[in-house]
């Protein structure tokens, strides 16, 4: 592969379909969008895999969504790693790139360095938020945290919340080159079930913990389809996922050749945080001069700063609140 085919498919995520199957999916390879969000922070290493995976998965169930929609998923545990939280913005007009976030909170003293990852999560849930825009209720849905990866969560929550059979297989990892600083990488193959025109609510649950798995959701052909499409995915290696040596559409080919695929345009991601000095006026809005005095340093401001990029803001308390007296002056909460 010439540099240009591999800097070409870095940082995207390509839907495709699976014409023979009534299967369809997406592929997504991430480098410069995971290393940007972990520069945002400095993680211990089982947090930045826990990152990482959620990051990947963000991408490829954030391709479906609407222009200017945005698909948020929050990991949410009683174990030392509390919280992952991710949000995808969907482009705002068609050719433009999608963008992604993220940040964990955790428990240093908690971590045991080098056990499971997801085992210090703890127990807990994971949801998907979906924002519409104005005008519109948030969607949320939840499930429980289990199967021992986020990918099994995700899996359980498309069977649980939207009766669809799914399937993620992930890589990623840090590679280093001679002579460079080490980098991450990711990459992986999402598969899911047509959904039916009069879906059928299953009546047994075999999935871990009395959740639904996908053989719950399909009658006897689609389960063969299903069943074959995922022994075809089970062949795929960890550096043909995450490449850059192997292009997603020759991976496709080699995997499901027999299985008519047909891919679609690709879409573009990258790292992007949506946080300004005028959304922090807007969210301390709701308070009066009294709560904003409570939130007033010793040196007679008030601060935040974004848990997702790090950008910290600085702001006259005068010019906060729904009883503000004074208009902000020019540069008054710009990020530092």
């Amino acid at each position: 592969m010439t540099l240009t085919t591999r800097l070409a498919w870095d940082d995207t995520v390509l839907p495709f379909q699976l014409d023979r199957s009534d299967i369809r999916g997406r592929v997504a390879r991430l480098d410069q969008t995971l290393n940007r969000v972990l520069a945002q922070h400095s993680y211990p290493p089982e947090v930045e895999a826990m990152v990482v995976e959620a990051v990947l998965l963000t991408a490829m169930i954030g391709q479906t969504i609407k222009l200017r929609w945005k698909l948020s998923l929050q990991v949410r545990g009683d174990g030392p790693l509390r919280l992952i939280a991710t949000d995808f913005y969907a482009p705002a007009d068609d050719g433009t790139p999608g963008r992604i976030r993220a940040y964990a909170s955790y428990d240093k003293d908690r971590l045991v360095p080098g056990a499971d990852p997801f085992g210090q999560i703890g127990n807990g849930y994971f949801a998907v938020l979906l924002d519409q825009g104005q005008g519109t209720a948030p969607y949320q849905g939840f499930t429980p945290l289990a199967g021992g990866s986020l990918s099994a969560c995700a899996e359980a929550y498309f069977a649980q919340s939207e009766q669809l059979p799914t399937r993620f297989k992930l890589s990623f990892g840090e590679s280093r080159a001679p002579g460079t600083a080490p980098v991450w990488r990711g990459g992986g193959v999402m598969l899911q079930h047509m959904p039916k025109a009069s879906p059928l609510m299953a009546e047994g649950a075999t999935g871990e913990g009395g959740l639904l798995a996908a053989a719950d959701l399909l009658d006897e052909d689609e389960g063969e389809n299903w069943t074959r499409a995922n022994i075809l995915l089970d062949t795929a290696e960890a550096l043909e996922l995450v490449g850059p040596h192997v292009a997603p559409t020759d991976l496709l080919l080699r995997l499901f050749h027999e299985e008519g695929p047909r891919v679609f345009d690709a879409l573009p991601v990258q790292f992007g945080c949506t946080c300004s000095a005028d959304r922090v006026r807007t969210s301390l809005s709701i308070y009066s001069a009294r709560d904003i005095r409570h939130m007033t340093t010793p040196e007679g401001r008030v601060t935040a700063d974004c848990q997702f990029c790090g950008a910290h803001y600085d702001f006259d308390p005068r010019t906060l609140g729904f009883e503000a007296v004074s208009d902000p002056d020019e540069g008054d909460g710009a990020p530092a």
